[in-house]
């Protein structure tokens, strides 16, 4: 086989060859830093995706909500203003002005890719001599499941939502003590009372929010909390949610709305998550610093140990071209064949712990995503970072004079 081989290719693979216990030792540390790359890459995009999941599809990634309502002074018939303290009035329920315009215009814009209308406010639900103050949220299912997932999170009965429907938490059904079918009157504020058949039990994942939530038909909620026609909220989905902040501040620019986004609502998470990737890059960086020292280390005692060769195959013919391209090859088969084992004992690693790191409940941590083209960038990143560690040694090899090479 070799007599089908390069000259480069011949003289990289026996200097190789011959030092096998450097050549071992330097792919074994390419192996175990390849591994961490890996292994680190694909746990914090299955820590992400999860994050995701857990976030996204239970809110929208922007609301639209209506503006703060503020006091302003009264003036006393003049341009003066009466001496008095203003103080900020309660939030009472109101619609959004001019909603449906406002839903068109967002369905117009590139970035979003659904919009849904929905009514909220507060309410007692009762059952019996059981009471709890619940919020009532009036959906329309065909639209609104496309910005919120909440079919994902049905655990008990059907995603059904007539005028007389309601969806209920598993919590809130547990401190009722309500089941399927069951009937439960809804009272709002301002005194209206809907008798309601339970039709799906739900389960965010969250306590409070299952305990709070309920969901009814958009029509429902408009009569019961007195609003008719008009929605609190626009939910919005849109194609980069990293982007969400900056569509919102567009949007709150020129509609009025107050606009809010997911990375607003959800900091402390968004910053949990850029900090894992933060710390996940310097982690990367570091041990790609340590996997080129170690090449770079190995073959510049490669080329003091091989002076004397160098200098024999120099004086025989071999160009100081062809001496750097045979260490630059040394290097890129180093980190290439240390890729190569990385991935295999990163990819081991992530299911092994993948297998045994659980939640509370018993549900896994994270997904297990593997995508083929973490391993392709961590074999080329590798590969690329073994030529040019080989670079400097490459460099000081060709430029040996072969009598002074020979002599030693």
């Amino acid at each position: 086989m070799m007599r089908w081989l390069s000259f480069v290719w011949i003289g990289a693979l026996r200097f190789l060859g011959e030092g096998r216990l450097q050549t071992g030792f330097i792919v074994g540390g390419i192996t175990i830093g390849v591994a961490v790359i890996v292994f680190m890459s694909a746990m914090l995009a299955g820590l992400e995706a999860n994050f995701i999941k857990r976030v996204l599809t239970s809110q929208a990634q922007i609301q639209l909500l209506p503006p703060n309502q503020i006091a302003r002074p009264l003036r006393n018939g003049s341009s003066e203003i009466e001496d008095a303290i203003v103080q900020r009035p309660s939030q009472r329920v109101i619609s959004i002005d001019q909603w449906q315009a406002i839903a068109h215009r967002m369905e117009a814009l590139p970035a979003v890719r659904a919009v849904a209308a929905s009514m909220t406010g507060s309410a007692l639900a009762i059952r019996g001599d059981a009471s709890r103050s619940v919020s009532v949220v009036g959906i329309q299912p065909e639209s609104y499941l496309k910005v919120v997932r909440l079919s994902d999170y049905i655990v008990a009965g059907q995603l059904r939502l007539t005028s007389d429907d309601i969806l209920i938490g598993t919590d809130l059904a547990r401190d009722l003590g309500a089941s399927l079918g069951d009937k439960i009157i809804v009272s709002s504020n301002g005194g209206a009372r809907r008798t309601l058949t339970v039709t799906a039990l739900f389960d965010l994942g969250n306590k409070g929010a299952n305990q709070r939530n309920t969901y009814v038909a958009l029509r429902t909620a408009q009569s019961l909390l007195g609003v008719l026609g008009g929605v609190t909220e626009i939910g919005l989905t849109i194609n980069n949610i990293y982007d969400a902040e900056n569509i919102a501040r567009e949007i709150e620019s020129s509609n009025a709305v107050e606009a809010d986004s997911w990375i607003k609502t959800n900091a402390q998470f968004f910053t949990a998550v850029q900090a894992q990737k933060y710390t996940n890059t310097l982690i990367r960086l570091f041990v790609g610093l340590s996997v080129a020292f170690g090449i770079a280390a190995v073959l510049v005692v490669s080329v003091i140990q091989r002076s004397k060769d160098i200098g024999i195959l120099r004086a025989m013919g071999a160009t100081r071209g062809q001496i750097l391209r045979l260490f630059l090859l040394q290097g890129g088969l180093l980190g290439f064949a240390g890729s190569l084992g990385g991935s295999v004992l990163g990819a081991a690693a992530l299911v092994y712990w993948h297998s045994m790191a659980r939640q509370a409940d018993g549900s896994e941590l994270f997904p297990l995503i593997i995508e083929p083209s973490l391993f392709v960038a961590t074999a080329l990143l590798a590969t690329l970072t073994g030529v040019a560690a080989a670079m400097a040694p490459a460099l000081r090899a060709s430029r040996l004079d072969p009598v002074e090479a020979i002599r030693g």
